[in-house]
């Protein structure tokens, strides 16, 4: 045997007990090894598959740390739709559901399988000979999202089925949550790093699924339970109580919670069971499920438009208290958003502790009249989101008053603008406030705007904790020997580093506006400013007339670029970055009215042959076209390339005109 034959058969072998490993300690709750030694295992197997990359496996447990990360999710298509269900409020309509189920398959009583309804994001998991391949969110219920390198990171979801006698297609759907305890813990970390507290377990858990660096999800405190099944290429019971006795066979973690209930009234026992136990849940819920157990009478009672006739989520009494509002703060986001924020008397609702509610937006506060001092009603709706409800007007105190918006940042005294037509308010402070100084270093570096690799979250968010950097262009004042001291770092990673940084100087004019952080002003709106004004002094003394001439600036667009180059600490830390040698090519300016594509709209779907789609972006930029990610009535054409999504059949809908690759070549060789 030669020596990589000897090593990928210890792979394997390692790979076998790791499995086996996770399987008793995430499913069956009964390890046979300590932490340390399934860590040595590890190490032993990450070490070969570094040495070796090509013995790397999809379904190896290294693959859990997280893969590099993506500029955006693909689509997955459900073969089978993801429906809703329909929901009853009282007993009443539960009833009523079993009737129809009990007239439809002509019996007496119906068996149902029950249990908890998580409150957390839905998703499909699709393996294919016991190995994942894709995951995807519930999206429309016809097309979602690929979020496969994020749930790979989950460590409930096995990467290769345990067991035999799985399908060879199997599509297990189920819900992504975050315990209670350990959603606890992760504000508080939130909290400890001043970054915006989660509102509930359900927000978590789907904004760690999006993370478009899946190092991030791995981080977060995940599980997955699954309830239901997709495509199959075989029954895998037929019964759903033994589909999900084999689905814990198969290495998943089934909810300890799932019951069968013989017919309605020990479906309603077991839901005051759930209600009066909810609070000592490990999970929140949101409700009941009940679904007929019988997979064969499942189908007989088939679907609405909407919905199974087969299932039902009966929900749970929306928890409410009273408390007084402290006082009303203005809050502001990594992105600049503004929004008030009422801080509460600490009240228990639903068995989770709640000191402050999001008033959303100046309206939307003004709807409520919520005033500091007022006593207000607090609900988690559904049992979850934490909101006020209204205001007890009859304990109002007296000599109140109306909260406005201040009109100065409370972080960086910047100028607080308010979008036309819009509801937020925003800090003109994007390259020097503090509360935004993570977000504004992290879409700075990012690969379309300055695209210098290596400064991501983690590194980031030392370089400001430690106050090694104030505003972007401290980046290019880092030093090797304080980078080199930083967690994860060393000293060739600190030069590298520093080589990224060095080489990000020489750019273009539209990435150094992208990256810059305006406000409503992407990639497309970039090179259009690039374009028509020439140069950064052209467009930074531009007036709001001015920049209203442009093809394709709007009012509300035009008061953001120019409130955003009228903060003179935004034109200082600009100066600053110049003076630290950024520099682009000279462009000429032109009129927009010349370019042969201007006023129309483009969408590409599907792969080009002829040239990467990025190329094929900025050819129809360079004449004058805007290019849109989703088609409506005003897109001028769908560029349909091989492969197409769903915004080919979008446009064959909306009537709107597609072009195949030899057309849209054809279009730009005139």
């Amino acid at each position: 045997m030669t020596a990589l034959a000897g090593l990928r058969s210890r792979a394997e072998q390692l790979r076998r007990e790791l499995n086996e490993h996770n399987y008793r300690y995430y499913v069956l709750d009964a390890p046979v090894i300590s932490d340390a030694q399934y860590d040595k295992l590890l190490r032993e197997l990450q070490e070969i598959e570094t040495s070796h990359p090509e013995l790397v496996t999809p379904d190896s447990p290294t693959q859990r740390v997280g893969a590099a990360p993506s500029e955006a999710f693909g689509e997955v298509r459900h073969k089978i739709p993801m429906t809703s269900m329909d929901n009853a409020f009282d007993e009443t309509e539960a009833h009523e559901w079993d009737k129809r189920c009990r007239t439809g398959l002509e019996k007496e009583k119906v068996s149902y399988s029950v249990e908890p309804k998580f409150d957390g994001t839905s998703v499909a998991l699709r393996y294919e000979d016991g190995v994942l391949v894709q995951a995807g969110t519930r999206g429309d219920g016809s097309t979602g999202e690929d979020i496969t390198a994020n749930v790979r990171t989950i460590p409930t979801v096995p990467l290769h089925l345990h067991g035999k006698g799985w399908p060879a297609v199997l599509e297990v759907r189920g819900e992504v949550v975050i315990p209670k305890e350990d959603f606890e813990r992760l504000n508080a970390e939130q909290l400890k790093r001043d970054e915006k507290v989660f509102a509930n377990p359900r927000n978590a858990a789907a904004g760690s699924l999006r993370q478009l660096d899946p190092r991030i999800t791995a981080r977060r405190p995940l599980a997955f339970f699954p309830w239901g099944l997709g495509e199959t290429s075989a029954a895998a019971g037929k019964r759903y109580s033994e589909v999900v006795k084999h689905l814990k066979d198969w290495g998943f973690r089934v909810s300890e919670y799932f019951h069968v209930a013989h017919g309605i009234d020990e479906c309603l026992a077991y839901y005051g069971k759930m209600l009066a136990q909810r609070d000592e849940l490990p999970f929140e819920i949101d409700g009941v499920v009940y679904k007929v157990d019988d997979i064969a009478a499942r189908e007989e009672l088939g679907y609405t438009a909407r919905a199974p006739r087969w299932a039902l989520a009966h929900k749970l009494p929306a928890r409410e208290e009273n408390t007084v509002v402290e006082d009303i703060l203005a809050s502001v986001g990594r992105t600049g958003v503004i929004t008030p924020v009422a801080v509460l008397k600490p009240i228990q609702v639903s068995g989770v502790t709640v000191t402050h509610a999001t008033l959303h937006n100046e309206d939307e506060l003004h709807r409520k009249d919520v005033r500091i001092g007022d006593t207000v009603v607090v609900r988690r709706a559904g049992d979850v989101i934490p909101e006020v409800v209204g205001v007890v007007r009859e304990k109002r105190p007296a000599h109140t008053h109306v909260w406005h918006m201040p009109k100065r940042c409370p972080v960086c005294d910047a100028e607080v603008h308010r979008e036309e037509g819009e509801a937020a308010h925003r800090c003109m402070g994007g390259l020097y406030c503090a509360a935004q100084r993570m977000g504004a270093i992290l879409h700075f570096a990012s690969r379309h705007a300055m695209d210098i690799e290596g400064l991501g979250d983690k590194l980031v968010e030392q370089l400001v904790e430690k106050k090694m950097v104030k505003t972007v262009a401290d980046i290019y004042h880092l030093e090797q020997e304080a980078l080199a001291g930083l967690e994860r770092m060393g000293e060739k990673s600190a030069q590298n580093l520093l080589d990224e940084i060095d080489h990000s100087k020489q750019t273009t004019l539209p990435r150094f506006l992208n990256a810059l952080g305006i406000p409503q002003v992407g990639e497309a709106t970039a090179e259009l400013l690039a374009e028509h004004f020439g140069s950064l002094d052209a467009l930074m003394d531009a007036d709001r007339e001015t920049l209203e001439s442009v093809h394709g600036i709007g009012p509300s667009m035009a008061d953001d670029i120019s409130a955003f180059f009228h903060q003179k600490h935004n034109r200082e830390v600009i100066g600053r970055l110049q003076a630290a040698g950024i520099r682009w090519p000279k462009i000429e300016a032109h009129a927009r009215g010349e370019q042969l594509l201007a006023g129309k709209t483009f969408v590409l779907t599907g792969t080009l042959s002829a040239m990467p789609r990025d190329e094929a972006k900025k050819r129809l930029k360079a004449l004058g076209a805007k290019v849109s990610e989703s088609v409506s009535k005003k897109t001028s054409y769908v560029v349909v390339g091989v492969d197409p999504g769903s915004k080919a059949d979008k446009a064959r809908e909306l009537g709107v005109q597609t072009l195949d690759e030899k057309a849209f070549l054809a279009l730009l060789g005139k």
